[in-house]
């Protein structure tokens, strides 16, 4: 049995672990009720936005507006790819980041290994720690965004976006794909593969439309000015939605990772008070039995 003294100092430790871990629970529960509002909100209106812009696309392929909806080539294993994993800047989330790492490794061993031998695709991270761990595993990194999680505002998501919308119009990239946890709850993040170009006919998580002549849209002013500045902001729109899922995700899978170290430290806290009222007791019962056998010897 180890002795007071050392049982004193892992006391001490774990107690300073648990305010830690405690006050960092605390922090991410109110960031995360703050996040958690912005995403429930923004759903509804980005989703709609994007379903009308979705019924829309397929009738643009020969205007303007189409370069957003084409497929640059014919041969998808010619194309090339940008990935941008989302996830997070910081540690003590559990399993967020691994989440993302595995899953686009996945990504390129699975669906996109063709391309990235011929050196075709290109990863953007948005996480220090995804883009730690993809350069140490020795995959081929383009750069990184992540001051985009440090101050993340509709602003800074929407010069990002245009940037991409260029890069796929200019043809530098025939496919742009985001990777990251969209938020279900504090205790669930879901890991989502999103085409972000070209625009896809339909969404995984939606119902198809049957025939797009089954909705019909009335134009105020006119059809051509309402899709010129629909496309482009619904696209605007969905980037931010995936940095503010990301982000809120992230809270959620940093409250409950403290939660669980919090309990953990309170659980070994109580065996450390154990071990040490079992060790102080056996010292004041060795105490006792030397008193008494001197006494005897008197």
């Amino acid at each position: 049995m180890a002795n007071l003294k050392e049982v004193r100092t892992r006391i001490n430790s774990v107690n300073s672990t648990m305010q830690i871990t405690s006050a960092m629970k605390m922090v991410s529960a109110s960031k995360l009720r703050k996040s958690q509002s912005a995403i429930v909100a923004l759903r509804p209106y980005a989703s709609k936005l994007y379903e009308i812009m979705q019924n829309l696309s397929s009738s643009l392929q020969t205007s303007a507006e189409g370069v957003y909806t084409k497929t640059h080539k014919e041969n998808i294993e010619d194309e090339k790819i940008l990935l941008i994993p989302v996830a997070s800047n910081k540690g003590l989330c559990g399993v967020f980041n691994a989440n993302v790492i595995r899953d686009i490794i996945s990504a390129i061993k699975t669906d996109y290994q063709v391309q990235y031998d011929k050196g075709n695709v290109d990863i953007l991270c948005i996480s220090k720690k995804v883009e730690e761990t993809l350069r140490f595993r020795k995959y081929r990194i383009l750069g990184n965004e992540n001051e985009l999680l440090d101050k993340l505002s509709y602003d800074n998501a929407v010069e990002f976006a245009e940037k991409l919308m260029k890069d796929f119009v200019e043809e530098k990239y025939d496919r742009i794909v985001f990777i990251y946890n969209q938020f279900k709850n504090a205790g669930t993040q879901i890991l989502v593969r999103e085409q972000f170009l070209p625009i896809a006919d339909t969404k995984p998580s939606e119902k198809k439309v049957s025939n797009i002549s089954d909705i019909e849209y009335i134009f105020q002013p006119s059809k051509e000015e309402i899709l010129n500045s629909l496309i482009p902001k619904s696209l605007k729109l969905q980037v931010y939605k995936v940095l503010v899922d990301s982000l809120t995700s992230e809270h959620g899978a940093r409250m409950v990772s403290m939660t669980k170290a919090t309990d953990n430290a309170a659980e070994l806290l109580k065996e450390l008070n154990l071990s040490y009222n079992k060790a102080r007791q056996s010292a004041i019962t060795n105490e006792i039995i030397e008193i008494v056998g001197g006494a005897n010897a008197l």
